[in-house]
């Protein structure tokens, strides 16, 4: 069976690009460019993880991030922050609002990101 992942990013060349490495993987991908409509996704489609910027329009990375964890119906998913804050204060907030992994996007790439997210899911 697929893994379904859902990938919350606004910069459309980066998601298209993710996109192909996850396909390529075998693995199904939902898009959201913003937070509000990555959080309406999540709730209806109930992915197996979250991939999540948190420079995002609508509602940052941080607030989706709580609200994924504070749902009865997500907050056992997997989400890993994707992100070009490299700060450890953004990353210590990531961990505390429940973030399995953090990424920062300059640091990784793709092919990196579909092998955290294969090992995650293994667990």
């Amino acid at each position: 069976m697929k893994k379904k992942i859902l990938l919350i990013e606004d910069d459309l060349p980066l998601l298209r690009m993710y996109q192909l490495a996850f396909n390529k993987a075998g693995i199904e991908v939902l898009n959201a460019v913003d937070g509000e409509e990555g959080l309406a996704k999540a709730q209806k489609e109930l992915p197996e993880l979250i991939l999540l910027d948190l420079v995002i329009p609508k509602k940052d990375g941080f607030e989706v991030l709580k609200q994924i964890k504070s749902d009865p119906k997500l907050n056992k998913t997997r989400v890993i922050c994707l992100s070009v804050l490299h700060q450890t204060e953004d990353i210590n907030r990531c961990k505390r609002f429940g973030a399995d992994d953090y990424l920062v996007k300059t640091d990784v790439l793709p092919d990196q990101v579909v092998s955290k997210m294969n090992k995650l899911l293994s667990n």
